[in-house]
C-alpha cells in the first residue's frame, strides 16, 4: 500500500529546530491552540474541519499548534479543551502537517507515566521530523487527581521527579537511576526512539508548582498566562537573574482571543478573554516582542467568528508584519 501522499517519514527532511522556530531570539511568533474552532457557547467543540483548520493555520505562518491535556469533562471548569488526547492527536497531526511545530500545553505529568510519555513523545518527534514540543504541567483541577489515586498536594513533587526521568531517558542511552514514584533504572534497557536533534524540548506550561529559578535551571522555554507589561517585566529579570551566565529560556504566554470584526476596535479584557481589532492587537505584540516575549498562543473558543476567518485575517495582516524586524525609533 503506498504511503500518505501528504506525508513520510522516511522522505521528507528534518525541518529547522522547534525551540528555534517558535521561541527563536529574533522578533515573536505566534500560535494556536487546538481545538481550532470558536464554540463560546457550549464547553464541547465540534471538531468539524479540524485536520483542515491545522493546515488552513500552517499556510497562514503561524509557527505552532498546542494541545492541551483534559483527562476528564468536569462541568464546574465547563471546557472538554479538544476532547481527544493530546498526544494521540500529535500523531495524527503530525500526517496532516508538513512544516508548524506541534506542542502540548501541556501533559499533566503528576497524572502520567513517564516512561510513556517520554517514549510517546519521541514517536511523535520522529513522525514531524522534529518538529514537536513536549510541554508539561502539574495540572489546576483538584477533581481528577483522586480517579488517577494521586495527591493533588504531592503534584510539584511528581512533576520534578518524573520530568527528570523523562529527561535522562531521552538523553542517555541505557540509562541508570532510581526514583522514589516510579521505578529503577538498572543500566540493561535503552528506550528507543531517541529524539531527532540534539534534545527533545520540554517546556514548562504554567508555574508547574516550581520556583522560577527551578524553571530557569531545567526548562527549554516557558509558556504561562501573564502578559500585563508590568509582571512581564519582572518575569523576564527573574528568570535573567536566576540563570546567571546562561541564557535564560524564553518567555511566551498563552490567551484567549475574540479578534474584533472592526480592524479598528480598541482593546478590553472581558474576564480571562482579549476582545480587540487586528490594528491594536499587531501594536500590542510588537510592543510585547520589543518587550522580550517570544510567543504568543491564542484560544480561538470565545471568538464571535469563525476561527477560518480570524486565522485567515491573521495570516493576512498580523504574522508578516511581526516577521518583519522593526525600525529602531
Amino acid at each position: 500500500m503506498p504511503r500518505h501522499s501528504r506525508f513520510d517519514p522516511l522522505q521528507q527532511d528534518r525541518g529547522a529546530d522547534p525551540l528555534d522556530a517558535v521561541f527563536g531570539t529574533q522578533g515573536m511568533t505566534v500560535g494556536l491552540v487546538t481545538p481550532l474552532e470558536a464554540y463560546a457557547e457550549s464547553p464541547v467543540p465540534t471538531l468539524d474541519g479540524h485536520a483542515a483548520a491545522a493546515r488552513r493555520a500552517e499556510e497562514a505562518g503561524f509557527a505552532s499548534i498546542w494541545l492541551r491535556d483534559v483527562p476528564f469533562f468536569d462541568p464546574k471548569f465547563g471546557d472538554a479543551a479538544q476532547i481527544m488526547d493530546p498526544l494521540v492527536y500529535a500523531g495524527f497531526l503530525a500526517a496532516e502537517t508538513r512544516t508548524i511545530a506541534i506542542g502540548t500545553a501541556g501533559i499533566v505529568l503528576p497524572l502520567r507515566e513517564p516512561i510513556a510519555v517520554a517514549k510517546q513523545a519521541a514517536s511523535i518527534d520522529m513522525l514531524t521530523q522534529g518538529r514537536f514540543l513536549l510541554g508539561l504541567s502539574s495540572g489546576d483541577r483538584p477533581t481528577e487527581y483522586p480517579a488517577f489515586g494521586v495527591r493533588f498536594d504531592k503534584r510539584a513533587d511528581r512533576f520534578r521527579e518524573a520530568y527528570r526521568l523523562i529527561r535522562k531517558l531521552q538523553d542517555e542511552a541505557f540509562p541508570r537511576g532510581k526514583t522514589q514514584g516510579f521505578g529503577t533504572l538498572s543500566g540493561n534497557l535503552d528506550l528507543l526512539p531517541k529524539p531527532q536533534g540534539d534534545r527533545l524540548p520540554m517546556i514548562a506550561v504554567g508555574r508547574a508548582g516550581q520556583t522560577v529559578p527551578w524553571i530557569a535551571k531545567n526548562a527549554d522555554a516557558w509558556i504561562w498566562t501573564v502578559d500585563d507589561p508590568k509582571s512581564v517585566t519582572k518575569i523576564l529579570n527573574e528568570l535573567k537573574a536566576a540563570s546567571g551566565k546562561r541564557r535564560p529560556p524564553p518567555y511566551g504566554y498563552s490567551t484567549f482571543l475574540d479578534l474584533d470584526r472592526n480592524p479598528d476596535a480598541p482593546a478590553r479584557r472581558d474576564h480571562n478573554v482579549l476582545r480587540i481589532g487586528r490594528k491594536a492587537l499587531l501594536a500590542r505584540l510588537q510592543q510585547q516582542a520589543a518587550q522580550g516575549v517570544k510567543h504568543v498562543a491564542f484560544n480561538l473558543r470565545p471568538s464571535r467568528r469563525p476561527a477560518e476567518r480570524i486565522i485567515d485575517e491573521m495570516g493576512a495582516h498580523i504574522l508578516p508584519a511581526l516577521a518583519r524586524p522593526s525600525r529602531k525609533r
